[in-house]
């Protein structure tokens, strides 16, 4: 690409850290217009380079873990930005655009090298949309993840955290259902590269653990309305399985065996 990256991390992570000292500081009369100006610049900045290097590989640029996390870093972002405007969160941003920086940072450390071609098996055309949908799910529920550890926290403190427990459920359905559009569209595409459904791949295993725990959570908070506490754990230790789904499973035994390695780093 003309631009490289450590350019674009350097301007993207300068944006957001103006912005975020904009948005909070000082606390009793925060510049939030011009905060949120700058972190919107760090937003278009970030996009403008997933599409550049998607037309500069002419592929989409979601091949391996590198490639998803400069989509988390920027889905984190936006939704970030989004629950500020749409549902008040302020104290979102607060941690979405730090964590967005760490994931830019793990590739700054650990340069990409890009090849063009793409294995039979991710020339498909659920390829794309199943990869999306599932960093976009993983970004929401990261959503969830710190409203729980709010929650958690208030509790620790011997507060209420029935309100944080309303937030997450806002949260957890919209990515739930990401997730299980992920899930149907994975089925798809393996039905369409190895013949079946579902295999029960180290991947898929840990795919569907993953949806379990979150559908527990859900039919927990449907029978149990009044519970504060325990769905807020559920929330926690399923946030935990979903990155030894996304990034552990690479580094199992059995990962050896499964179809997905293609999901790691090609240097």
């Amino acid at each position: 690409m003309l631009i490289n990256f450590n350019t674009i991390y350097f301007l993207t992570i300068l944006s957001w850290i103006i912005g975020i000292g904009a948005f909070y500081f000082p606390i009793k009369n925060p510049k939030r217009k011009i905060g949120t100006i700058f972190l919107y610049i760090g937003i278009l900045i970030l996009a403008i380079y997933i599409i550049g290097l998607w037309i500069d590989l002419e592929r989409p640029p979601l091949r391996t873990l590198g490639e998803t996390r400069l989509w988390y870093a920027s889905f984190l972002a936006v939704i970030g930005i989004a629950l500020y405007h749409f549902r008040k969160l302020i104290w979102v941003p607060l941690f979405s655009f730090p964590f967005a920086i760490l994931f830019l940072s793990i590739n700054f450390a650990h340069p990409e090298y890009f090849q063009k071609t793409l294995m039979p098996a991710l020339q498909s055309p659920w390829f794309v949309p199943h990869v999306i949908v599932y960093i976009f799910a993983y970004s929401i529920l990261f959503a969830s993840t710190v409203t729980a550890f709010f929650g958690l926290l208030a509790l620790r403190k011997g507060e209420d955290a029935t309100e944080s427990v309303k937030i997450a459920d806002s949260v957890v359905y919209i990515g739930f259902a990401f997730l299980t559009c992920g899930l149907i569209f994975g089925a798809l595409w393996a039905k369409e590269a190895w013949g079946n459904y579902w295999t029960w791949d180290p991947k898929e295993t840990w795919a569907f653990i993953t949806w379990l725990l979150y559908l527990v959570y859900i039919h927990y908070r449907y029978h149990f309305k009044q519970a504060v506490k325990t769905p807020l754990v559920i929330l926690t230790i399923a946030f935990g399985i979903l990155m030894i789904c996304w990034f552990g499973v690479n580094y199992l035994p059995s990962a050896k065996n499964s179809v997905h390695t293609y999901g790691m780093t090609q240097k």
